[in-house]
C-alpha cells in the first residue's frame, strides 16, 4: 500500500493501517465508497451521536433525567455494548482507524467547553459562601474519598499491571467524590427547587465542591503520568501552578487593556474574538505540554475572563455549537470505549452494586453530619446529601484520562461509567418523591383585592418575560397607590425558560453586589429588571420589592408562579399578555408559549389574577418626576371578576393623579325577556341552578355597586355612568364611545357568567383567556392607545376557607376555557 503511515492501536495486538490522502471521497458515480474516506465517515458519525443522543433526551425527557445521562447512554448504545456487538456495525460505521478523528474533535469540543466554563463561573461566589456550605462541600467529599480508596482494592486485586496504588485511589477518589454543578442546577430547575433554600444551599456546596475537583484532577494527572518518578510529578505541579500565576498577572490584564479599548455599547472586534480563540488553543497546548490535560489550561483560560460584556459574546458565539454539536462527541466517545461485557461474574456486579450504594451512602452520610450540626431538618439534610451525588463531566473527563493512562482497566472503567450513570439517574425521581415542601404553605384569606383590607399591606406578584415589559408593569403599580396605611409588596418574578444551557443557571446566585458586570445575556435581562424596580422602591415610597427568578420549562412554570404566589401569600398575580403592540398599533405575538403559561395560571392560581395588554402605559401622561396622572375606565357588566376589577380601580381612584370612570351596563327589556323565553330544558335542574346563581350574583353586584357609590359621592375625580344595552353589539358601540380618552381599561374576565350583554361576542373570539370585553379591547383593531387589564377574581374558595388551604391545582379537565357556568371549579381542601 503507497504512502501508509501506520499506528499501533492501545491493543497491542492491533495494527490499523490508513491513508493519509484519504480525506474526502471522488463520488460514488466514481465508483468510491464514502464509509473508506475520514470526512464522510466523521459526518456520518457525528450525525450518528447527534440523532441518538437527542432521541434519548426526548424518551428520557419524562424520567426527569438530565441531558448528560442521555449523551452516556448515547455513547453506550452505539458502543461495545449494544450495537457495536455487531462487528458489522462497528467496522462500517466506527472503524478503528477512525478513532483518532472522532476523538480529536470531542477533545477540541471539551476543550472549549470547559472555557466557557471557566467564562461564566462567578469566583467571587466562593468568597461569599457561608461556612455551612463550604462545610457541606467538604465533607461531601472526603467520606465518599475514603470508600472510594478502600473499594480501589477490591477492583485492582486482579490486576497484576498495576501503577501506583496511590494514583488508583486518588483517579477514583476523586470520582466518586465530585459534585456536578451544571448537571445538579439543571435537576434542582426541574424539581422548581432552585429557588429555594435547600436549591441554593446545593448550588453554593456543588459550586465550591467543582473547583476542588479541578485541583484533585490536575494532581491526579500530573501523578499519573510520571508515576515512576516523584520528581517528574513535582515539576509538572510546579510548572501548572506557573501557568496559573502567569494567566493572571499578564494575560488578565492583556484582556483588561482589551476590554477598556473598546467604547461600551459596541461589539468587540473579530480580531480580539479570534485573539482569546486562539488563546484557548495555546493554553491547551502548554498545560498539555507541561503534563497536565489541556482542558485544565483551557478552563483557567475561561476563569481568568472578567465578567461582563466580552464575556457574554464569547458565550453567545460559542455555546450552542460546542454544547449542542461537539461535547456529546465527548460523551459519545466515553460510551464507545465502555464494554458492559467486560464486567463478568456475579461477585463483580455485586462490587458494582455495593459501590454504588456505598458511595452514595458516604455523600449523604458526609452531608448529614454538618445539616445536623447546622440543626437543619433531617428531611433537608438526607435530600441535599442525594442531590450531592449528581455526576457529569469532570467524573467523565477523570476516567477517560484514567483509561488513557493504564490506571483503569476496561472492567473497573465500565463499573465506574455505570455507577455514574446510576448515581445520577436516581436522584430527580427520588428526591421528586420524598421531597415535597410544597406542603409547608401557610393558609391564608386574603386571596384576592376585595377581600383585602383597606387599611393593610398589599402583597403582588408581577411577572416579567423580558425587559420590555417592565415600565409599563411600574406605572400600574405606581398607580396601584401605596401609601403608609397600606403599603404595598411587590415579589417580581423574572420567567427563564430551562434551556440545557449551563448559562441560564447561574443567575440564581442572586448574591452579587449590585453593579458587578452580568455573565450571560439571561443575568443581564435580570440586572435590568431588578434595577428597574429596585429604582422605583426608592422613588415610590411605601413599596417594598423583592426580586426572583423562576427557571422551568414554560410547560410546566405556571406551577412555580402558583406555589410563590402561594408561599408569599399575595392577592394578585400580574402576568403580561403574550402579545405586544407594533409600530404600526397592530397586536403580534412575541411566543406563543407565553399564552400557554398564562391559560395554565388562570386554571390553578390560588389568588386573583391580572393578564395586562402593554399599549403604552409607560407615563406619557407623567406630570412631573414624583406625579403621573392617569385617566382609568372600569366597564362593569358584573360577577366576580368585575367586582375585583372595580375593587383594584377604587384603590387607584385614592391616587391625587388618577381619575376614574366606571361604567356599568346595564341590561335593557329586550335583554331581560330574552333570558326568559322558555326553553325545552325548563325543568332542567342546571338551568335553574344557573338562574338562582345570577340572582345571587346580581345582588352581590348591587350591594358593590351602591358601597362604591355611597364612598365616591363626593369625588369629583370618579365619574359613575350606567348603560342600558340589550346585546352584545349595543355593548360594543357603548364602549367604543370610551377608547380615545383613558389610559387604561380594566375589566373582568367575567369567566362563568352567562350574561345577555355579551351574547354573540365569543362567537369569534381569538384570545378566550382575556374573556369577552378583554378579547375586543386587546384586538388589532380596538382602542390601539389604550392599554388593558383583564382580571379574574379567585373564587374556589368555601365558607371553611379559614381553616384550609388549597393543596393541588384543578383538575385538567377543569379548564378556564371549558369551565362550566358558575361556579368556576372548586378548589380541593384538605
Amino acid at each position: 500500500m503507497d504512502a501508509v503511515d501506520t499506528v499501533a492501536n492501545k491493543s497491542e495486538d492491533t495494527i490499523v493501517c490508513y491513508a493519509p490522502t484519504m480525506i474526502t471521497t471522488n463520488g460514488v458515480w466514481q465508483g468510491d465508497n464514502p464509509l473508506d474516506y475520514s470526512l464522510p465517515l466523521f459526518i456520518l458519525q457525528l450525525t450518528l451521536v447527534v440523532v441518538s443522543t437527542r432521541t434519548l433526551v426526548f424518551i428520557l425527557k419524562p424520567l426527569r433525567q438530565p441531558r448528560v445521562i442521555s449523551e452516556i447512554l448515547g455513547g453506550i448504545l452505539l458502543g461495545p455494548s449494544v450495537l457495536g456487538r455487531s462487528q458489522g456495525f462497528a467496522n462500517t460505521l466506527f472503524p478503528l482507524r477512525s478513532v483518532m478523528v472522532l476523538e480529536t474533535m470531542a477533545n477540541v469540543g471539551l476543550l472549549y467547553f470547559l472555557f466557557l466554563v471557566g467564562v461564566e463561573m462567578d469566583l467571587s461566589v466562593i468568597r461569599r459562601t457561608g461556612k455551612k456550605a463550604l462545610a457541606i462541600a467538604v465533607s461531601g467529599m472526603v467520606l465518599p474519598f475514603l470508600i472510594g480508596a478502600c473499594f480501589t482494592f477490591i477492583l485492582r486485586d486482579q490486576d497484576s499491571e498495576a501503577l501506583g496504588q496511590g494514583t488508583f485511589i486518588l483517579f477514583l477518589g476523586v470520582a466518586l467524590s465530585v459534585t456536578a454543578f451544571p448537571v445538579l442546577a439543571r435537576i434542582l430547575a426541574d424539581l422548581k427547587l432552585i429557588n429555594s433554600e435547600l436549591g441554593r444551599m446545593a448550588m453554593s456546596s456543588a459550586l465550591i465542591n467543582d473547583m476542588c475537583a479541578w485541583v484533585l484532577l490536575a494532581i491526579a494527572i500530573a501523578l499519573a503520568e510520571n508515576d515512576s518518578s516523584s520528581l517528574a510529578s513535582f515539576w509538572v505541579i510546579l510548572s501548572s501552578v506557573a501557568f496559573v500565576v502567569f494567566c493572571i498577572f499578564v494575560v488578565r490584564p492583556a484582556i483588561t487593556w482589551i476590554i477598556r479599548r473598546t467604547p461600551e455599547g459596541e461589539s468587540f472586534s473579530e480580531f480580539y474574538i479570534c485573539l482569546i480563540l486562539t488563546g484557548v488553543m495555546i493554553s491547551g497546548f502548554i498545560t498539555d505540554a507541561i503534563g497536565t490535560h489541556s482542558v485544565f489550561g483551557a478552563f483557567v483560560f475561561g476563569l481568568i475572563i472578567p465578567n461582563g460584556p466580552l464575556g457574554v459574546t464569547l458565550i453567545e458565539k460559542l455555546e450552542d455549537f460546542v454544547s449542542g454539536l461537539l461535547l456529546p462527541l465527548f460523551f459519545a466517545i466515553s460510551g464507545l470505549k465502555t464494554d458492559i461485557a467486560a464486567i463478568k461474574g456475579g461477585r463483580t456486579w455485586g462490587v458494582l452494586a455495593f459501590v454504588i450504594f456505598l458511595s452514595c451512602a458516604g455523600k449523604i452520610a458526609g452531608t448529614l453530619l454538618v445539616t445536623t450540626f447546622y440543626q437543619m431538618p433531617l428531611s433537608e439534610g438526607f435530600t441535599l446529601g442525594l442531590l450531592m451525588n449528581t455526576k457529569g463531566l469532570i467524573e467523565m473527563i477523570v476516567l477517560n484520562v484514567g483509561k488513557d493512562q493504564k490506571v483503569l482497566d476496561d472492567e473497573s472503567f465500565a463499573i465506574m461509567v455505570v455507577v455514574a450513570v446510576v448515581m445520577t439517574g436516581i436522584i430527580s425521581p427520588i428526591v421528586a418523591t420524598i421531597y415535597r415542601p410544597s406542603r409547608r404553605f401557610v393558609p391564608y384569606k386574603r386571596r384576592t383585592i376585595q377581600k383585602s383590607k383597606p387599611d393593610g399591606e398589599l402583597r403582588m406578584l408581577v411577572c416579567i418575560h423580558t425587559p420590555r415589559n417592565v415600565p409599563t408593569m411600574i406605572n400600574l403599580l405606581e398607580a396601584s397607590h401605596p401609601t403608609k396605611k397600606s403599603p404595598i409588596c411587590i415579589y417580581v418574578l423574572h420567567l427563564v425558560e430551562l434551556t440545557g444551557r449551563a448559562s441560564a443557571m447561574l443567575i440564581v446566585h442572586n448574591t452579587r453586589k449590585s453593579g458587578r458586570p452580568a455573565l450571560n445575556r439571561t443575568q443581564a435581562q435580570s440586572d435590568h429588571i431588578i434595577n428597574a424596580f429596585e429604582n422605583f422602591e426608592q422613588h415610590a415610597g411605601c413599596v417594598s420589592v423583592q426580586p426572583l427568578t423562576a427557571i422551568s420549562p414554560y410547560s410546566s412554570m405556571h406551577e412555580d408562579i402558583c406555589s410563590l404566589a402561594e408561599d408569599k401569600r399575595v392577592a394578585l398575580v400580574i402576568i403580561p399578555f403574550h402579545k405586544q403592540q407594533t409600530v404600526d398599533g397592530g397586536m403580534e405575538a412575541t411566543n406563543p408559549a407565553f399564552r400557554m403559561v398564562n391559560q395554565n395560571l388562570l386554571a390553578n392560581a390560588p389568588c386573583s389574577v391580572g393578564i395586562l395588554v402593554d399599549r403604552g402605559l409607560s407615563g406619557s401622561s407623567r406630570l412631573a418626576a414624583n406625579e403621573m396622572s392617569h385617566r382609568i375606565a372600569v366597564l362593569f357588566l358584573g360577577g366576580p371578576d368585575d367586582r375585583e376589577a372595580l375593587a383594584y380601580a377604587w384603590r387607584m381612584s385614592e391616587h391625587p393623579g388618577t381619575r376614574l370612570t366606571v361604567l356599568r351596563f346595564v341590561p335593557g327589556e329586550d335583554a331581560v325577556e330574552s333570558t326568559m323565553q322558555p326553553t325545552s330544558d325548563q325543568n332542567d335542574p342546571r338551568i335553574l341552578t344557573v338562574e338562582t346563581d345570577n340572582s345571587k350574583e346580581k345582588q352581590l353586584d348591587d350591594e358593590c355597586i351602591n358601597d362604591f357609590r355611597i364612598k365616591i359621592a363626593n369625588d369629583e375625580s370618579v365619574t359613575y355612568t350606567e348603560k342600558v344595552v340589550n346585546n352584545g353589539e349595543e355593548t360594543v358601540a357603548a364602549i367604543r364611545t370610551l377608547d380615545s380618552s383613558h389610559d387604561l381599561f380594566i375589566v373582568g374576565r367575567g369567566q362563568g357568567m352567562m350574561s345577555p350583554l355579551t351574547t354573540g361576542l365569543t362567537d369569534w373570539s381569538e384570545c378566550p383567556e382575556l374573556g369577552a370585553i378583554g378579547d375586543i379591547l386587546a384586538s388589532s383593531d380596538f382602542a390601539s392607545t389604550v392599554s388593558v387589564l383583564v382580571i379574574q377574581q379567585y373564587v374556589g374558595v368555601l365558607p371553611l376557607e379559614s381553616i384550609g388551604t388549597p393543596d393541588s391545582p384543578l383538575q385538567a379537565d377543569d379548564d378556564p376555557m371549558n369551565r362550566p357556568a358558575p361556579p368556576r371549579g372548586p378548589a380541593v381542601f384538605d
